[in-house]
């Protein structure tokens, strides 16, 4: 949500308004302002951050259209949160958790816009096989389904909002009696609460920002403070459209320019704020209307009125007087007959909580949504990942909403979807209907798989998650090989299955990075070079993630079959590694570089990779190699402590291994009896500027060429494709 052009007009025709503040100072002077007031317990001085409005600033790693450097990212979020809590100040984090229907047509709007930066981010990409400037800048994919999980695990308050994230945040501030709310969003300052403090302006090393003074901002343009609301809905807000009030604004500029002569010289949108501003200070408040909130003098049409109403009413926090009004009412769930009144508690406390994904807005709101992805709608052969994952979607579905509360089989519902990808117009959501689960116990009730315990509970919990990706005989691997890369296989499997052009080296990259990235430190990750990006690899590196945001959905549907931190992308998955893996894969490299000349890490990736092409084979896919063209020759050195001699046999041994079906045992064995490999050093990529371009060939089949759908054109939506049918 935001004010047009309100953040333009204080910052650079209201200077007075934009105060620098040293937040320490604050804390200490809100400390004593409190010890003043009451002689009760004092407790931290409290920071409210809008953690929407904090993404951009906190992914300040290089790379960002990889898929994301997480555990580099990580780093980032603990040191941020130290230079707070070092400073005596206690933070507490607010993420949007619902996209409320009124706010619908802005946020797709929005989501289209974006659509348009990243048709161009891909462009550059090709033309130029490097990661483009910051004009193109674009977030990494679920981001922002991540992030509080990762907040919490430092230890921080975390919430999810259940209506406007805006509202909650200004609503806690105000009833906490917070020092200020960190964001950029000039709601914040039409919301009489705590200070608005900048977080684009913020040092972090100082912890000096620019706090926007509401106070001083009335002054200046000759209003009250509440008299704010109806200002912004006059400019345009998320609740009443720009478009809507275009006529009240002209109006008001005709009538500002006659009452001031003197050509305005400031910024366009400068005359528009104070315009609107004299227009909503010189309507009669003397005849009020019974609400008390517009205006009689105030000449709109009835529906106007009523959309102004609403409006105004969205900026009230509890202690207004016309707070009554404001009808905060917790919608009755979509899907009550369902599910147990159990159930629906436990969905609201765990998404407020940040500690649900998914399963609040399917069972309490029927609908879901996901914004852009990283993804290539020029790209012919890969399919998006809303049309890639909806059939485990529609698996969790199944599992959250087809047993009733009384134990019986219902009438599947429909979920609707707001799910962004290229060629959707998102002019109505997607009706997805969910698919039962199929495990031989039968559809286990969602009571007992939340609620239960033994180990036959927790059996069940791990059956049911691994069937949504139809991995169940996966299942004799838990315990024996780390979960997160029990994710990873069941993820890999996944997409293969899903995906007809997913080539063996493709998955060769997916499982080596899950494989190699335990061994790595952030500096090394950091470190890692990439002399060429690939555009598909950037697309397959934003499948992968949204991969794992659907694996925490189908783990907290099962009742947390694993531990949610094994599903996070900083234990499982990095952008830049996964990208040296594609290009090092799709150049030829032996299985023995490409798993960094770790024995042990070479025997998990062959374990994965047996088990992968076991359920290929049993589901008749055919995994086929495909290596793809680069944009320049590279050349990688042998840096890996290894003889030579040594090197070349590990890369005989691999190849037989994976040809002739080694087990992994036996490989393990093997391992155990050589010497030296406890720390290998990890090779690095090098660009051979002697060979020119890259002289590696496609070498496609005539039948995978038959398969690609070379009349399919622009993405349509998912109820117009043909894609691979579930497993």
């Amino acid at each position: 949500m935001g004010v047009k052009g309100l953040q333009s007009f204080v910052e650079r025709c209201c200077p007075e308004a934009c105060v620098t503040v040293n937040l320490r100072d604050m804390a200490r002077q809100h400390v004593t302002k409190n010890q003043q007031r009451c002689s009760s317990n004092i407790t931290s001085p409290t920071l409210v951050v809008d953690g929407m409005s904090c993404l951009c600033h906190w992914y300040s790693c290089m790379n960002w259209v990889c898929g994301g450097q997480w555990t580099e990212y990580m780093e980032v979020l603990k040191k941020w949160v130290e230079a707070f809590t070092s400073a005596g100040i206690k933070l507490v984090f607010f993420f949007d958790g619902v996209v409320e229907e009124q706010k619908r047509p802005e946020w797709v709007k929005r989501r289209l816009r974006v659509n348009k930066d990243i048709l161009k981010i891909f462009s550059h990409i090709k033309q130029h096989g490097e990661q483009p400037g910051q004009q193109f800048s674009c977030l990494p994919s679920a981001l922002a389904t991540f992030t509080p999980f990762a907040l919490r695990s430092l230890g921080q308050d975390v919430f999810c909002s259940v209506r406007e994230a805006d509202y909650e945040i200004a609503s806690y501030a105000c009833c906490h009696g917070s020092m200020g709310i960190l964001g950029q969003d000039t709601d914040f300052i039409i919301y009489d609460s705590a200070p608005y403090l900048s977080v684009a302006k913020l040092r972090i090393n100082g912890l000096t920002t620019v706090m926007y003074d509401r106070q001083r901002l009335c002054r200046n343009i000759g209003l009250s403070v509440t008299q704010l609301p109806l200002l912004a809905c006059l400019l345009g807000n998320d609740v009443v459209s720009e478009e809507l009030m275009q006529h009240i604004r002209s109006s008001a500029v005709a009538a500002y320019r006659r009452t001031n002569p003197a050509p305005y010289s400031g910024p366009p949108q400068g005359e528009v704020v104070l315009a609107v501003a004299q227009f909503v200070s010189s309507l009669s408040a003397s005849a009020e209307e019974e609400t008390g909130l517009i205006p009689h003098s105030l000449n709109v049409a009835s529906s106007q009125r009523e959309l102004l109403k609403k409006g105004i009413c969205s900026y009230l926090l509890p202690g207004h007087k016309d707070y009554e009004l404001v009808g905060i009412s917790v919608p009755p769930s979509a899907f009550e007959k369902y599910v147990s009144p159990e159930i629906l508690k436990a969905c609201r406390e765990k998404h407020v909580a940040a500690e649900g994904f998914m399963v609040y807005s399917v069972v309490c709101a029927g609908v879901t949504e996901c914004s852009n992805s990283l993804e290539d709608e020029e790209d012919e052969e890969l399919l998006p990942q809303a049309l890639v994952f909806k059939p485990c979607r529609q698996r969790i579905y199944g599992l959250l909403l087809l047993l009733g509360k009384d134990g019986s089989s219902v009438d599947a519902p429909a979920i609707r979807e707001w799910f962004v990808f290229p060629g959707n117009p998102l002019k109505e959501a997607d009706t997805v209907h969910p698919v039962p689960i199929n495990i031989p116990c039968g559809q286990p009730s969602l009571d007992l798989l939340w609620f239960s315990s033994g180990p036959e509970v927790s059996a069940l919990r791990l059956a049911a998650f691994l069937t949504v990706f139809d991995c169940l005989h996966y299942s004799d691997l838990h315990g024996e090989i780390g979960d997160s890369l029990l994710a990873a296989l069941c993820l890999v499997t996944y997409i293969v299955l899903q995906v007809e052009t997913l080539s063996e080296e493709d998955v060769d990259a997916y499982l080596s990075q899950a494989v190699c990235l335990r061994l790595k430190s952030p500096l090394e990750l950091r470190q890692i070079e990439l002399p060429v990006l690939s555009s598909r690899a950037v697309q397959l590196g934003s499948l992968y993630v949204r991969g794992l945001s659907h694996l925490l959905g189908a783990n907290n549907a099962s009742g947390c079959a694993l531990p949610s931190a094994a599903l996070m992308p900083w234990h499982g998955f990095d952008g830049r590694l996964f990208h040296s893996k594609y290009l090092l894969a799709h150049s030829g490299a032996e299985k023995s570089e490409l798993l960094d000349r770790d024995m042990f890490s070479l025997s998990q990736f062959v374990q994965l990779k047996e088990k992968l092409l076991e359920t290929c084979r049993k589901r008749g896919r055919i995994l086929q190699s495909r290596p793809r063209e680069t944009q320049r020759n590279l050349r990688y050195s042998n840096t890996s402590g290894f003889p030579s001699g040594a090197d070349q046999a590990w890369r005989g041994e691999t190849r037989r291994d994976l040809q002739h079906g080694q087990t992994w045992r036996q490989r393990e064995a093997a391992c155990g009896e050589q010497s030296g490999c406890e720390n290998p050093e990890t090779p690095q990529w090098r660009a051979d500027h002697r060979g020119g371009r890259q002289s590696f060939h496609s070498h496609r089949s005539n039948s995978y060429e038959g398969r690609l759908h070379h009349n399919r054109g622009r993405y349509q939506l998912a109820p117009r494709w043909q894609h691979p049918p579930a497993p």
